[in-house]
């Protein structure tokens, strides 16, 4: 991104927070004990996305937990299980598919909370570790088997769950494949290689994927996390330790730099929402926080809302 002007930057403010009743920090975690030792984290929030009715749902990985925000910002618990949901999706129907990183793809029903398994594994293989999911405009579901790989171990995976409910594996040599997002046209899939700093562009084809390419990269030690497009195109890039969302145009030219108010935050993942789908509600994961920012382009119309 050096090859560009700064890009102006925009200020996303808070919409919601986790309330005191629902934080639990110093509550146990082996999530937290493998991945933040010794901090006190109350939730951790990743993987925003709407329902009909305007409610947000989110995960909260460390406690198991899904979430769900009010129009109002009110939250409360929509479900929990004994799992590490990292990512989420919600169907056309309303259930909402749960990236969980322990147990494999999962599915909520938000009208009894009950979480059951959707997919646990391929071919009797174990999934490294899912992270992120998308749906696709036929129903096909899209999601990144990350696990611990990256540079030293390209080796991450991404799926493909067809309506039909047939596994398709599109890559396996995944520098840590994380958040993941498709195009307008559904021609391409932008995928986020966060241990390898970049954003990998890979065209889809004939079943398959072909002819895939880096995007962009994001500069410093750590990439990028969650993936969210616009209807032109732009992709909204998390680049979560820096606390910063990049807006980048469809040539990978830095449009916005989109931050918090108060300068403290780790931004991981987005979600376009609003009555007109132009606003950017973004995961502050280590302070609970919903932060919004207003954008002049409509998000895409996910399957959810199709």
């Amino acid at each position: 991104m050096s090859f560009y002007a700064p890009p102006p930057i925009v200020t996303a403010e808070v919409f919601a927070i986790v309330p005191d009743r629902l934080n639990k920090s110093g509550h146990p975690s082996t999530w937290v004990d493998a991945n933040h030792p010794g901090s006190r984290l109350g939730s951790f929030l990743e993987g925003p996305a709407f329902d009909r009715a305007g409610n947000l749902y989110v995960v909260d990985i460390p406690f198991g937990r899904i979430l769900r925000f009010c129009p109002d910002g009110a939250c409360e618990v929509a479900g929990e299980y004994e799992g590490w949901p990292n990512g989420l999706a919600i169907h056309r129907d309303g259930r909402v598919f749960i990236a969980d990183y322990r147990l494999g793809i999962m599915v909520l029903d938000p009208a009894t909370g009950k979480v059951t398994p959707v997919v646990t594994h391929c071919q009797s293989e174990s999934f490294k570790g899912c992270n992120d999911l998308t749906f696709s405009r036929n129903g096909d579901l899209y999601f990144t088997d990350q696990g611990q790989t990256g540079v030293h171990d390209p080796s991450g995976r991404v799926y493909r769950l067809t309506a039909a409910g047939k596994l398709e594996r599109l890559i396996d040599n995944g520098p840590s494949p994380n958040g993941l997002v498709l195009d307008p046209e559904e021609k391409v899939l932008y995928v986020a290689m966060t241990r390898a700093n970049c954003l990998w562009h890979m065209p889809l084809k004939d079943g398959g994927v072909s002819k895939a390419g880096v995007f962009g990269y994001l500069p410093g030690i750590h990439g990028p996390d969650g993936l969210a497009v616009d209807e032109a195109g732009n992709l909204a890039v998390c680049h979560a330790r820096v606390g910063i969302v990049w807006l980048l145009s469809p040539l990978g030219e830095p449009l916005y730099r989109i931050q918090a108010n108060d300068g403290v935050s780790r931004l991981t993942n987005a979600a376009y929402g609003g009555p007109e789908r132009k606003t950017l509600y973004i995961c502050d994961s280590y302070g609970g926080r919903i932060l919004t920012a207003p954008l002049p382009v409509a998000g895409v119309r996910l399957y959810s809302h199709s």
